[in-house]
């Protein structure tokens, strides 16, 4: 018997924002539309999202990707993350914002793994200040071409 998993892992097709909200839940949901929002605001016409599927175990993930990989959106049980995979150059770059990430955020960092490709950040978006340090860190990855507020 395989254990449960906390990923949609139905392989058909990929899921909608129905199912998505649905499986994440409507905190986590609020969430998932806020970084999709945030990315096409302050990235606009850059990327173009596409649906991935990672077999049983890793389920379904909303990959950003221009010419190299931006971000992946990955709805989970009750919950959504976001994962940052950053390079050599880009880790000294975080490195010089790290103080004005939150503490948690720091702690997440200094805490993935890094392999041979980079270091793995997986940060589950559960709070205002988690997006902001989202956003922060994803600044890192590609600067935004947004700069207004709106």
């Amino acid at each position: 018997m395989s254990e449960p998993t906390n990923r949609m892992t139905d392989p058909g097709n990929p899921p909608t924002d129905s199912a998505v909200a649905d499986w994440v839940g409507e905190d986590a949901y609020k969430y998932w539309k806020l970084i999709k929002h945030l990315i096409e605001q302050n990235y606009p016409n850059v990327f173009t999202p596409e649906w991935l599927y990672g077999g049983k175990k890793h389920g379904w993930s909303l990959r950003y990707k221009k010419s190299k990989s931006f971000c992946t959106l990955i709805p989970g049980k009750n919950r959504f993350a976001l994962l940052i995979v950053f390079g050599a150059e880009e880790r000294e770059k975080v490195e010089a914002i790290r103080d004005g990430l939150s503490k948690q955020t720091q702690q997440e960092y200094d805490q993935a793994t890094t392999y041979h490709d980079g270091k793995w950040l997986l940060l589950e978006i559960c709070s205002d200040r988690v997006v902001k340090d989202a956003m922060l860190l994803l600044a890192v990855k590609r600067s935004p071409r947004n700069t207004h507020k709106s």
